[in-house]
């Protein structure tokens, strides 16, 4: 299979180009060149946010493509445009964020979705990856896969999510711990969204896919405990109630990553229908694999992950969660 990855020098888009090369597959990366393309795989330079900026993708034939772009629609339309008549087919890496607020526990691939334009520049992100759902659609038709991923987690994380709790929990010590100790968390690994996709693509599967674990895929429990195990701190988990957080005025997903409490959100968040993607082949790594891993990686870096410089820097201050765990 010949590959064209738009955007696979970080996180997703690495983990996508990494699992082609394992494959065999002939890989061509097409970045701005502010990071390193994993060894192997053939690059082109271009910003497509800029006049010309896709003249490097102006000759050659691909058997697919894989787009992780996340902002102005217009760039995925400019090129899925592009591409149209070049590639066999293109998977566009969008997000169950296109779904209208709330979803509930249980939605699936026909929940309604909001509004978005394939011609609009910069929007609020629900709106912008629904934007690049229709463009790939518009130019591919039904040779477009829309892969509306969830929680994403695992080694080259620049979101800050799991890399965030790593490190809070490797600084030992009493550890606030968002109950209930039981509830449930869906979440994808980066490298099992990237062989899904690439099945996918073999299959010629087109159209939307929730993709994200199962509802009970693993546990807040089992979640922060694999923490502890992989690096071997001396923390100690102090379960505390979601009311007692919320009072204080802490911000469950930004100040707590991953974490929401019971109730409107959390059916959002950890309660989507994933039956399509399992019956066409989706296999979720279990949660402590993910930890591990992403602990050596981020080990490697000496505990700083890599922090996308358009999302926020998540986590709670250490002077709030000393507060709350003396009045836990």
């Amino acid at each position: 299979m010949r590959l064209l990855i738009l955007g696979g020098t970080e996180f997703v888009g690495y983990a996508v180009t990494e699992a082609a090369l394992a494959r065999g597959w002939e890989v061509t990366v097409f970045h701005r060149g502010h990071h390193a393309p994993p060894a192997g795989a053939a690059a082109l330079r271009g910003d497509r946010t800029a006049p010309e900026g896709l003249t490097a993708l102006g000759a050659g034939e691909w058997d697919a493509v894989v787009d992780t772009w996340s902002g102005a629609p217009s760039a995925v339309r400019d090129a899925a445009r592009a591409l149209a008549d070049r590639a066999g087919r293109y998977a566009y890496i969008s997000s169950g964020s296109v779904y209208t607020f709330p979803s509930p526990a249980g939605h699936d691939e026909d929940h309604p979705v909001v509004d978005g334009s394939p011609d609009a520049g910069e929007v609020e992100y629900a709106q912008a990856k629904r934007g690049g759902e229709l463009a790939a659609a518009g130019a591919f038709g039904d040779r477009a896969l829309l892969v509306r991923a969830g929680l994403i987690l695992g080694p080259r994380e620049n979101i800050g999510r799991l890399p965030w709790w790593l490190n809070r929990i490797a600084r030992g010590g009493p550890v606030l711990a968002p109950g209930p100790r039981d509830l449930g968390l869906q979440y994808i690994d980066s490298r099992d969204l990237a062989e899904w996709t690439l099945d996918a693509l073999e299959k010629g599967l087109g159209g939307p896919y929730n993709l994200i674990s199962p509802p009970g895929h693993t546990t807040t429990g089992e979640f922060l405990e694999s923490c502890v195990r992989v690096t071997g701190s001396d923390a100690r988990l102090r379960w505390t109630e979601p009311e007692a957080i919320l009072a204080a005025g802490v911000e469950p997903w930004t100040d707590l990553p991953v974490w929401v409490p019971p109730g409107e959100l959390y059916d959002v968040l950890h309660q989507g229908a994933v039956d399509k993607a399992l019956a066409s082949g989706l296999r979720c790594r279990p949660v402590e694999e993910t930890v591990a891993d992403t602990w050596a990686w981020l080990s490697e870096l000496g505990g700083v992950a890599p922090q996308r410089p358009d999302r926020p820097v998540l986590g709670l201050a250490p002077e709030t969660e000393e507060r709350l765990l003396r009045e836990a």
